[in-house]
């Protein structure tokens, strides 16, 4: 089983940290550390990422918030779902925070970052505040697309979404990595998918293309486990989702670390900047169904769900290795923990009150600069309504 496959690969991450100043006393704080991490599997490259990762006390504390707030902020939205606040899809992220968090800790702005439907934390870690996504969710003019989009469609500058239909933003982000070269920018464009996309057929044209030309992309497959319903075993011919490009060189990652993560991400980034694509299957675990409609659990044990929720979690996990070496105190991390609820529930108060656009707003934005009078027809052919 897939649990199986994720226990195997990060049976090592739980070696003791190497910590690379001293300890003053058990709440004293050190400047850095060096943290023992996963080594990766590769496919056809020499070698790959280092297997230790080197973080600084702002860093962990950093990391610590972003992943806790994807966390809350997820735990809150499904909350409003289920009161009904939010209508229509919602994909969660709880259990893989450290894909996103480590990312994007191992990118710059300037980068590109496009992925499916379970988007809120890429979208929060891409810069969008607690309240532009939870506004979003709700519908109301405060949301990062002013409610237009909702849970699939959120956007940011160089966050190309958020795509609802399954695997098609694959050879999007390889177009975006096409223009990135064209332009001759010193960019990367991060090309999300899940395992449920792994088998589409348009995958596969565009790591063609992406190889063909060489382009800056680095392709990620999220493996949660289960597309949908359906475990990896049941849907897939070979798992191994990072030699799955054949030509293109890949790795297959512990999504559940994010120094593993970032670390990944920083290799990845610079042999796609110089040699072309580069494909990371991080091996992660959503604890949740696939939408707010499933319950997750008619397709895996949920004694499978508490075990990895023990052992595997990304944010505990996280914490006792930064507590153990000091970078933090437990005092600290609690007051990280206050002031992530406070924000989170003073946001999700804030998208329940704020106003939904107009319904003129609803024509608006479809069309980059219009001219002044420029009009679009509305369902009845007879409507025509300005678009700014």
């Amino acid at each position: 089983m897939f649990s199986l496959t994720l226990r195997q690969i990060s049976r090592n991450s739980f070696v003791g940290a190497n910590v690379s100043a001293f300890n003053v006393s058990k709440y004293s704080t050190v400047p850095e550390a060096t943290l023992d991490i996963q080594k990766c599997t590769l496919h056809k490259l020499e070698h790959g990422p280092p297997t230790q990762a080197t973080v600084t006390r702002e860093d962990a504390i950093r990391f610590y918030w972003d992943m806790r707030t994807v966390r809350r902020m997820e735990t809150m939205a499904g909350n409003l779902y289920k009161a009904k606040q939010i209508r229509g899809f919602c994909h969660l992220y709880s259990g893989q925070e450290a894909c996103c968090v480590g990312m994007e800790a191992a990118i710059t702005r300037d980068d590109a970052v496009i992925t499916a439907y379970r988007a809120h934390g890429w979208t929060y870690v891409r810069g969008i505040s607690v309240l532009g996504v939870l506004a979003e969710l709700t519908g109301r003019a405060s949301g990062c697309a002013k409610g237009k989009g909702g849970s699939m469609h959120m956007y940011t500058k160089n966050f190309y979404g958020g795509n609802g239909i399954v695997g098609a933003q694959v050879p999007l982000g390889a177009g975006i990595a096409f223009g990135l070269k064209y332009e001759n920018k010193p960019n990367i464009c991060v090309t999300l998918y899940g395992d449920g996309a792994a088998n589409q057929g348009q995958l596969f044209e565009a790591y063609n293309m992406a190889k063909l030309w060489n382009l800056p992309c680095v392709f990620v497959c999220e493996n949660n486990g289960y597309g949908m319903g359906t475990s990896v075993e049941r849907a897939s011919a070979s798992t191994d989702y990072y030699s799955r490009g054949d030509y293109i060189p890949g790795m297959r990652i512990d999504g559940m670390d994010v120094l593993a993560v970032r670390e990944a991400t920083k290799f990845a980034r610079e042999y796609a900047l110089n040699n072309g694509p580069i494909l990371i299957e991080a091996a992660t675990y959503r604890y949740h169904g696939h939408s707010m409609s499933d319950p997750g659990t008619s397709y895996r044990a949920r004694e499978e769900i508490k075990e990895m929720r023990e052992t595997r979690d990304p944010i505990t996990v996280f914490r006792r290795k930064i507590l153990e070496c000091n970078l933090v105190t437990p005092e600290e991390l609690k007051k990280v923990d206050i002031e992530v609820d406070k924000e989170i529930d003073k946001a999700a108060d804030q998208a329940k009150k704020d106003p939904e656009i107009p319904l003129g707003e609803l024509y608006n934005n479809i069309y980059i600069h219009p001219d002044p009078d420029y009009t679009v027809r509305g369902c009845d052919p007879s409507i025509r309504v300005i678009s700014h």
